[in-house]
């Protein structure tokens, strides 16, 4: 059985302070350094220094220009519906299996969004093609034909 006694110390466990003196002592962020990162660059910098040497400053070289940033040509359902209504009106429609056919790759698009509505079936082939824009044309009875592996969605 275990034997019953007494707490070490009594002393300096008042209900308002529990030893730690008066006037804020030990309370709030001035007992800790600070907050966040408050103090790397003055009395945490031996630990900034150890722990993190490359916490400052900057590393590498990020290319910038025309040839390093990917061209991105979109086009909406909406004005895919225009094309379409404008083959129509020139009758330079090509079908396959019931459906107009819209290449928007060859037109120099590189992705479809979902803006606006589409009325027509169509057997739409891009590179790539939003999740809402697929959803938009699946509706309306067409396909979506994807040329390479690439899908964002």
């Amino acid at each position: 059985m275990v034997v019953r006694r007494e707490k070490k110390s009594r002393k300096m466990h008042g209900y308002r302070t529990r030893g730690w003196g008066s006037v804020g002592q030990h309370r709030k962020s001035g007992s800790k350094g600070g907050v966040g990162a408050a103090g790397f660059h003055k009395h945490y910098w031996s630990w900034v220094v150890k722990y993190f040497p490359d916490w400052f400053g900057k590393r590498g070289f990020t290319p910038r220009g025309p040839e390093h940033t990917p061209e991105h040509n979109v086009i909406n359902v909406g004005r895919i519906n225009e094309i379409v209504e404008e083959m129509l009106r020139r009758r330079e429609v090509m079908k396959e299996d019931g459906m107009i056919v819209v290449d928007v790759a060859s037109m120099g698009y590189s992705k479809v969004l979902g803006e606006g509505k589409i009325r027509y079936p169509v057997k739409l082939i891009a590179l790539r093609v939003s999740r809402k824009a697929e959803e938009k044309i699946r509706a309306a009875g067409g396909t979506v034909v994807l040329l390479g592996s690439e899908k964002s969605g």
